[in-house]
């Protein structure tokens, strides 16, 4: 059984990534699951009260979900040709304190995916994420992208992905994703 948390880097209610995400895991190939997991919830880093009252409780149970999946499904929107604030700020804070980076992220494959209303479909965002998730060790999962552009015109005001091409485009990105994890897993050493 292949195992992956989905974590949207969007806070919004309607959230097109969250709407993504949600396909995504009502398509998850047999012998597979994903379960989504919040950011919300996550105060912003401050290094003060994290030497004042520790790693947030929030922090550490997603920490631990992380750690004990066998990858990593990031949904995330592009804001202003860039990283969200909100998703960066979530994974910074799980990335402390450093000694737990090698526990959650050393090795873990992720997949980063993400949905826009605009015409590039999160590619730039997705190309600043690489960096962050290499320095952290991070399995980038290179076998595929999901760039979901024009979001409002293949989502509806459910959530609902209503153009067939998207939802076979998002089908297909989960499945190779699976398939890579399997490999992964199944590979000696």
């Amino acid at each position: 059984m292949i195992s992956l948390i989905g974590l949207s880097g969007s806070l919004r209610q309607g959230s097109y990534n969250s709407a993504v995400l949600l396909a995504a895991a009502s398509m998850m190939p047999p012998g597979s699951s994903v379960r989504i997991e919040s950011i919300s919830g996550i105060p912003l880093y401050d290094g003060d009260d994290e030497a004042a009252r520790g790693v947030p409780h929030a922090v550490t149970k997603l920490k631990d979900e992380i750690a004990a999946a066998d990858g990593l499904l990031l949904v995330s929107p592009e804001y202003n040709n860039g990283i969200p604030g909100v998703a960066k700020n979530a994974i910074d804070w799980l990335s402390r304190p450093p000694a737990d980076i090698a526990r959650v992220f050393r090795g873990k494959p992720v997949a980063i995916a993400g949905a826009s209303p605009g015409g590039f479909g999160t590619i730039l965002a997705q190309n600043a994420w690489l960096p962050v998730f290499r320095t952290l060790g991070a399995d980038l999962w290179a076998g595929g992208r999901l760039l979901v552009s024009r979001a409002g015109s293949v989502i509806d005001a459910k959530g609902e992905i209503t153009d067939a091409a998207t939802r076979d485009s998002i089908a297909k990105f989960v499945a190779g994703f699976v398939a890579y994890v399997a490999a992964r897993k199944a590979a000696p050493g």
